[in-house]
């Protein structure tokens, strides 16, 4: 099978929290038409970012739902189905199939620790043949799971084994391996950037087209231009918006990240996502003046995101 590769950045968006803690379904047709107003070209929900090992699996079908119906026209919404528990997995890859979404993913479970590349095959073709027809991205975050995996093994083990696997959603820091990832069998699969810090050396080096991010729910005119730039062949240009867009990283990595400290900045440009989820330690008020205060001072307001 093959499938479209994207062009461009997908959003990883956060899951809008009421303040008990409840799921809010009701931000998300605005936060979908301001992800494209700004750039992005569609989102992978219920991933990290979107703490989505931290729902039920009746809250995650319910977002997929409610982010399907609100995706603008040419929006692509990928579904992150991965679960400890497989069956929940393939539930919710034909879930996502039925309601209509582009595509689907999973990373490795936390629990058991994958440490084979057999089993990692193993647990992806359970999950991908739940929803055949859908193209399948292997999100490969081995900080969150400890799958230290080589990855160019994973793609000759899956090759013609998994007949939708599409390709893999990179957020690691191998530049090399990445890039032997890209031009395996001839650039077969789709290698989605997955660190936003790096954007513009897999640009240079390993021919990147398309990614997936984090801090473009908030910086996402920065990270496309850092694209746009090198697409007209102005490095300069490029390398500011790629610097630009790791001072903003500094900043929320003083405040735990960018699913607590990115999440709160969503409040700032002013679409409350409300709180995380337990047992994040939420950003207090006055951790929200200082971080804004930090934003401020680096012209973050006059860069970021516009509803």
């Amino acid at each position: 099978m093959t499938f479209e590769k994207i062009q461009g950045l997908i959003d990883a968006p956060f899951t809008p929290f009421l303040p008990d803690g409840e799921v809010n379904l009701e931000p998300i047709p605005a936060y979908a038409a301001m992800l494209q107003k700004n750039g992005l070209k569609g989102v992978f929900i219920n991933g990290s970012s979107g703490e989505g090992y931290m729902l039920t699996d009746d809250e995650r079908k319910r977002l997929a739902e409610a982010w399907v119906k609100a995706a603008p026209e040419g929006f692509k919404v990928i579904v992150h189905v991965g679960a400890c528990c497989v069956r929940s997995a393939r539930e919710l890859a034909a879930h996502a199939a039925a309601i209509g979404a582009w595509g689907i993913g999973a990373m490795a479970p936390p629990f058991p620790k994958i440490g084979r590349v057999e089993e990692l095959v193993k647990y992806i073709e359970e999950i991908a043949s739940a929803a055949p027809g859908l193209p399948f991205y292997f999100y490969h975050i081995p900080a969150f799971n400890g799958a230290y995996l080589p990855m160019v093994k994973l793609l000759e083990a899956v090759d013609g084994r998994v007949p939708n696997f599409a390709g893999i959603k990179y957020t690691f820091e191998s530049l090399y391996e990445y890039n032997q990832c890209r031009l395996y069998a001839g650039g077969k699969f789709d290698m989605l950037h997955g660190q936003d810090e790096t954007i513009l050396p897999c640009l240079a080096m390993g021919g990147a087209r398309g990614g997936i991010g984090g801090t473009t729910n908030y910086n996402g005119r920065e990270l496309t231009a850092i694209i746009d730039a090198w697409n007209r062949g102005d490095l300069e240009a490029a390398r500011d918006h790629q610097n630009f867009s790791q001072e903003v990283i500094n900043v929320i990595c003083r405040y735990r990240g960018n699913i607590v400290g990115g999440k709160r900045i969503m409040k700032l440009i002013g679409l409350d996502l409300g709180p995380n989820r337990t047992p994040f330690q939420n950003v207090t008020d006055a951790e929200e003046a200082a971080m804004k205060a930090e934003l401020e001072a680096i012209g973050f307001f006059d860069r970021c995101n516009r509803l």
